[in-house]
């Protein structure tokens, strides 16, 4: 056994190679980071394929929380897909349908059960084909409940719903890697209720945002286009043709204006120094 310091730098998902009871960092293919709220810069996972972004109807997800998480995943050359876990529940069904008719198109997306195990079959034919994953999402939407299921030996701890915030107990401390019976690995991850984009260019954005795939790199008029009201704008075009709808074009504005903001921040940072 090899001791592995707090401050190490080393994720789960590093490949290493032992040296005399030293840890030496194999140059990661990939790798998945996120900002949280007081601007701190997390590593989430080294070398993964995939990034599964689990949601429930109860606790719902911070607002922006999936746009994010995907964007993020798809600078990283993961390819993301939606969890909505506890399908079982009255409330998921209209929840269900909204996030379908936003994301189908763009990614694919598991309704399911952890507690009943509706559902789980075409997320375990998903993950089995050969890939690392990592599951992300808010604390209490059900992902150690899903690993459960999925890998029934680790036996995670779970926990219940806050009656008075409707927020979940976190019972994931440190990210854990999981081999799945059906093949490939999974990441379990803390929960968290940020999910804030590290070194994300406007264009960028643009490029990973999901629901903006038909308006494909250079079919703009200007190459620098945010997609706001500029001339020749290929996403104003499909928002004004009702392909991409209204509220999907405000909620990347919104997380437009935020990427500008961390620009403008790094940029005053470099005067300053």
């Amino acid at each position: 056994m090899v001791r592995v310091k707090r401050n190490s730098g080393h994720v789960v998902g590093d490949n290493v190679v032992v040296r005399t009871e030293v840890l030496e960092r194999l140059p990661r293919r990939t790798e998945l980071r996120r900002r949280d709220a007081m601007g701190g810069i997390h590593l989430v996972g080294a070398n993964l394929d995939l990034l599964g972004v689990v949601v429930s109807s109860a606790p719902l997800p911070p607002a922006g929380f999936i746009d994010r998480a995907i964007v993020a995943a798809r600078a990283a050359d993961l390819t993301p897909f939606l969890v909505v876990n506890k399908s079982d529940l009255g409330s998921a069904g209209d929840y269900i349908a909204l996030l379908c008719a936003v994301y189908s198109g763009s990614l694919a997306v598991f309704p399911l059960s952890a507690a009943t195990g509706d559902g789980l079959n075409p997320l375990r034919d998903f993950l089995g084909q050969g890939h690392r994953g990592a599951f992300v999402g808010a604390t209490g939407v059900g992902k150690s409940s899903l690993l459960n299921i999925l890998c029934p030996e680790i036996d995670l701890r779970v926990g219940s719903l806050n009656l008075h915030s409707g927020r979940g107990c976190n019972t994931t401390t440190v990210s854990t890697l999981h081999s799945l019976s059906s093949g490939g690995e999974l990441v379990d991850t803390p929960g968290f209720q940020d999910f804030g984009l590290v070194d994300i260019s406007a264009q960028e954005l643009a490029l990973h945002f999901a629901g903006f795939e038909q308006a494909t790199e250079g079919a703009c008029r200007f190459r620098d286009c945010r997609h706001r009201s500029e001339p020749g704008c290929a996403v104003a075009d499909l928002v004004a043709q009702r392909l991409v709808p209204a509220e999907r074009h405000m909620a990347y504005l919104e997380i437009l204006g935020e990427v500008e903001a961390a620009d403008e921040e790094t940029r005053r940072r470099g005067w300053k120094n």
